[in-house]
């Protein structure tokens, strides 16, 4: 990988693990529904017209109607569900509870493909996974506030079922118009929360919080990741998925003071591992990787390789597998030309 691949890529690693430290610091001065509208409408602003200059927003509208699933799946229910659950647990669990997606992805994979039976590595790979999540939160049960976890794991469930939205009914339209358009979407169901909670005299660290949420970890980022997939192809991009997790709890312990636990120490390697086995033990090494815990990753993605469930890949539950293995290896049916 270049030297400017290799930036892209660093800066990817620590802007996909910002997030959960900055809901974190948001919710504690507005409403989860109130950081939803502030989040994407700033994130549209940015992107909505950088899709309409490139005329990537009248074939999104066209499908309307998986658009509007599609958001509801990836952004809008996730995103107010996750803010309302870091009211109550910790930057650090949030994040960590967000790496069982591709468990959850494996699930609804193999349910939406009508497989008859779990490959012996599938089965193996959900049982370590999901041993994980029970110990991340069995061994610190005294501490944790379990309908906050209930609500982590719903939001695993809709990062894992977006993108087979985007797959089936919208891999063949432009990413960048598709992601403008769910996030003006979601900003505009959340529009009247953000008039009623309208939030006022804020400090500087909560519009800090939110500026970064909006602009650099959804806006930016779905543009420096489309640069990096293009630099360094989709199976090495994807890897950022595994170090997210890592980063959320650096960022947590670091800056929050947040706890390092027993759960934690024990919980992540096994959900990281089952995740690799689940995935046929070939994860990043043949393109085939964990769904993201950002739909901005999802969309980026099937832009540059987009794949059909009707012939799936089944080593790749949750995220649409990478098809170009060299640097750059964009596929020219995306109609993409050389984005949170």
């Amino acid at each position: 990988m270049t030297k400017r691949g290799w930036s892209l890529f660093l800066a990817m690693c620590l802007i996909w693990g910002l997030p959960y430290l900055f809901i974190r610091i948001a919710v504690e001065h507005v409403s989860p529904a109130s950081l939803v509208f502030l989040r994407t409408a700033l994130a549209a602003l940015v992107l909505l017209p950088l899709a309409l200059a490139r005329r990537e927003v009248a074939p999104v509208l066209a499908r309307w109607r998986p658009l509007a699933l599609f958001a509801a799946i990836e952004i809008m229910v996730p995103w107010v569900l996750l803010g309302h659950a870091e009211q109550r647990i910790s930057s650090s669990l949030a994040g960590l509870l967000v790496a069982a997606v591709p468990l959850f992805g494996a699930l609804a994979f193999l349910v939406t493909t009508h497989a008859e039976r779990f490959s012996r590595s599938q089965a193996a790979g959900l049982v370590l996974g999901f041993a994980g999540v029970a110990c991340l939160v069995g061994l610190d049960l005294d501490h944790v506030d379990l309908l906050a976890v209930a609500e982590m794991l719903a939001v695993a469930v809709c990062y894992a079922a977006g993108p087979l939205v985007l797959t089936r009914w919208l891999a063949d339209v432009p990413g960048l118009g598709v992601m403008a358009c769910a996030l003006t979407l979601t900003a505009l169901v959340y529009l009247p929360f953000g008039v009623v909670d309208a939030p006022m005299g804020l400090p500087g660290e909560a519009w800090g919080s939110i500026a970064v949420l909006g602009l650099l970890c959804t806006a930016v980022a779905f543009v420096v990741f489309l640069e990096l997939i293009r630099e360094a192809g989709p199976t090495r991009s994807t890897i950022i998925t595994y170090v997210n997790p890592a980063v959320a709890i650096v960022l947590g312990v670091l800056l929050l003071d947040e706890a390092v636990t027993a759960g934690m120490l024990v919980g992540f390697p096994l959900i990281l591992v089952g995740c690799f086995v689940a995935a046929g033990g070939r994860g990043a090494a043949d393109g085939t990787t964990a769904a993201s815990a950002d739909p901005a990753a999802d969309v980026a993605l099937e832009a540059e390789c987009p794949v059909d469930l009707a012939a799936p890949d089944p080593a790749g539950p949750g995220r649409p597998p990478g098809r170009a293995e060299e640097a750059g290896g964009a596929n020219p049916a995306s109609g993409q030309t050389s984005s949170l």
